[in-house]
């Protein structure tokens, strides 16, 4: 199953802020010989599970109990089981979700483990440091962001891969990249977005896929755009205390990028659906040419039947660089683990060369380590599948430019605010000046 990034239901924050206030027992099926483990992807199932006869073999009498659950019921039941003292030993974290946890002390410290930043992927193990200092998540893997592209369509729109590698944009006019996007869209008459007497408001094929509003992060939005522009999400890299929505910079690119839907080269908001619609069902459809996702989807988008799909790097910006969000997960063991011993053998286990190879050689996630990372690279290129586009941006900080989600505290209130914002613009046609206010009251939340 795919991975949606997507928030923590607002009533889900709530609900996790009574956490404190309960008593704790320990993960339903825990012991002193097992360790219960959630993930949601069930792509990765298979890899971990053989991670984790691994593990056992390694610890005799100790067992790993793996549970596997969608996206949605991942998070509603983790949360249910902060408070009801059901939760797992380890899971699955997300930085989006980290500040809250560590917060709220519901995790437990890991500096004991002797994790090394030089270990891992630049970035990736210094994101899961709390403010208090601790470390509470150890490295799993990593992702970027890149142009999926329908190479037939491509090629009858006579843009190469070359072109397509080359673009460029900038908030005023789009660039080469706004020139590509327009020229790809085509009516129901059959004018490209590009020709006298295109139509807008009946068009056949999107230049680009809608990911929606994007909500706070814009990750496989519009964060590829506002990256290269040189915008940051806060004043600091980590642990911030100001967001900066209300940047002149940021407000134009959002601008510029909801403008897209107005020309017709961008579905309206109203096409796009989390659950039903994403960019890779418009692309499947083939009801669009383009779209930003990120690398948990590459096997997604390369199974697509008659689309033969191809990637092709993000754009340069304004600021000279190409820029793409760098993500990754962690596992973290729950504060009421009743197996911590176990629960820390077995994230220290995950976060090793000898896991992250297996999970690696699976070819659905690129690893932390530069082990992990190759081993993937190496399946993927087995399977027919070029992923430079995604790599590159990591090897080459000459050209590219990666930054993190935006880690701070209330990250479910930044989210709560600014989806309902940003779709205002997009759909409503709300000037972006409106996120001045948005901004404002997001900070207030921050500060307390």
């Amino acid at each position: 199953m795919m991975r949606i990034r997507t928030l923590v239901a607002a009533t889900g924050a709530l609900a996790l802020s009574l956490v404190s206030g309960c008593a704790q027992g320990g993960a339903a099926g825990s012991s002193a010989h097992t360790v219960t483990y959630w993930l949601w992807d069930a792509n990765q199932l298979p890899a971990y599970q053989a991670c984790a006869k691994g593990f056992e073999k390694e610890n005799p009498g100790l067992k790993v109990k793996i549970t596997q659950l969608g996206w949605s019921d991942y998070w509603t039941k983790l949360t249910a089981g902060f408070i009801a003292g059901t939760q797992p030993d380890v899971f699955t974290d997300h930085i989006q979700n980290f500040g809250q946890f560590a917060d709220l002390k519901v995790l437990e410290p890991l500096d004991d483990l002797g994790i090394k930043n030089s270990d891992y992927q630049p970035g990736l193990a210094a994101n899961w440091i709390g403010k208090d200092g601790h470390r509470y998540g150890t490295p799993k893997d990593w992702d970027t962001v890149s142009l999926f592209y329908n190479s037939k369509m491509a090629e009858a729109a006579g843009l190469t891969a070359a072109q397509l590698n080359s673009l460029s944009w900038n908030p005023k006019d789009g660039g080469t990249f706004e020139k590509a996007i327009a020229h790809l869209t085509i009516d129901r008459k059959g004018k490209r977005g590009d020709e006298p007497g295109f139509d807008k408001n009946n068009v056949k094929v999107y230049g680009l896929a809608t990911g929606g509003g994007g909500f706070g992060d814009g990750q496989t939005q519009w964060s590829p755009f506002t990256g290269s522009a040189g915008w940051d999400y806060l004043n600091k890299p980590r642990w911030g205390t100001k967001y900066q929505y209300d940047s002149t910079t940021f407000q134009s690119v959002v601008k510029w990028y909801f403008g897209l839907a107005k020309k017709g080269y961008m579905p309206p908001l109203s096409d796009y659906n989390i659950q039903s619609n994403q960019q890779n069902t418009q692309i499947a459809a083939g009801k669009a040419a383009t779209a930003f996702d990120g690398a948990w989807m590459i096997s997604t988008y390369a199974g697509f039947k008659g689309r033969d799909m191809k990637t092709a790097r993000t754009p340069l910006g304004p600021a000279g660089k190409r820029a793409t969000m760098m993500n990754g997960l962690a596992d973290s063991v729950t504060k009421a683990s009743k197996n911590k011993t176990g629960a820390k053998k077995w994230v220290a286990y995950l976060a090793s060369d000898t896991c992250q190879r297996v999970v690696g050689r699976y070819g659905v996630v690129f690893p932390a380590t530069a082990a992990g990372t190759e081993a993937a690279v190496a399946a993927y290129r087995k399977k027919g599948i070029d992923v430079s586009s995604f790599t590159e941006p990591v090897a080459d900080k000459k050209h590219f430019r990666t930054f993190s989600y935006p880690i701070a505290s209330y990250s479910a209130d930044m989210t709560a605010l600014m989806q309902p914002a940003m779709e205002d613009i997009y759909g409503n046609g709300k000037p972006v000046s409106s996120l001045d206010e948005t901004n404002d009251q997001i900070n207030l939340i921050l500060s307390q």
